[in-house]
């Protein structure tokens, strides 16, 4: 099954970005691909300088016309996507960071708000965003059980690990990796002891430009980086097959052989 993985450099303004949302979405399914997958933030760069509020302001539900066009041109090309938003919350100046996948006949079929915001390394994405309150289940797809993260959760192996044990294959994780000393050496080990660690593909596309470090990733059960974006904005792809996973699962059996009877002890 054909995975396709974007890396790009938002801009700040969110028509410029749909509209390249929808061609990669476009080039993706005429390549073929199952599953199309986006970084955090896609809908719009924001900068330092932007307030609350005006953040808030630009946001949007569910429904609106964001998440409705990528659905729409989902379903128009028959494949399945995991995107990004800034979506509206009830608490006044504050917006969730969320993913969302969506099916090949342009359903969304999974909704995932962050939970883990980015209070770390001098930010605080407290001050604008609210954090999600659960982990969404895994979903049955074309191409597998797929669980979501965004970003900075992947440095809590809890949700990885939840969402393995409760059937995740592949785990999609939309982020916006910030640059820094070693950020981008965290970014590669984490993303590959997720996937090791839960016998398990993690696909990781991220932003490039403006303060992030692109480098978006396809990784498989064994830690093997099957696709690195390094530096380029585009698309890439990267193959993977289920048997993978129930082959390494078998042979390395990390979740079947954890003592769930003695943890709670300590």
């Amino acid at each position: 099954m054909k995975i396709a993985l974007v890396q790009f450099k938002a801009s700040t303004n969110k028509e410029t970005n749909l509209n390249k949302i929808i061609d990669y979405i476009e080039t993706a399914a005429n390549n073929k691909a199952a599953l199309v997958a986006f970084p955090e933030f896609m809908m719009f760069y924001t900068n330092s300088s932007q307030t609350p509020k005006q953040l808030s302001n630009m946001s949007e539900d569910l429904n609106g016309n964001f998440v409705h066009m990528i659905a729409k041109t989902a379903k128009e090309n028959h494949i399945q996507v995991v995107g990004s938003f800034y979506e509206k919350s009830k608490k006044k100046d504050r917006v969730y960071d969320t993913a969302f996948l969506v099916n090949s006949i342009g359903k969304v079929i999974s909704v995932y708000r962050k939970i883990h915001l980015y209070d770390a390394f001098g930010f605080k994405e407290s001050n604008k965003l609210v954090p999600g309150s659960e982990i969404a289940r895994p979903v049955k797809t074309s191409i597998g059980k797929v669980g979501m993260m965004i970003c900075y959760d992947l440095r809590f192996p809890e949700i990885s690990r939840s969402l393995a044990i409760s059937g995740s294959e592949i785990l999609v994780v939309p982020s916006a990796w910030v640059k820094g000393n070693m950020k981008e050496e965290h970014w590669i080990t984490i993303n590959k002891t997720r996937a090791i660690e839960n016998g398990c593909y993690v696909i990781a596309p991220d932003q490039v430009g403006n303060i992030y470090c692109g480098r978006s990733l396809i990784v498989d059960p064994l830690g093997k980086i099957l696709l690195d974006m390094k530096k380029k904005q585009g698309i890439g792809y990267a193959n993977i097959e289920l048997k993978t996973i129930k082959e390494i699962r078998k042979t390395l059996p990390l979740l079947k052989n954890r003592r769930v009877d003695i943890y709670p002890n300590l």
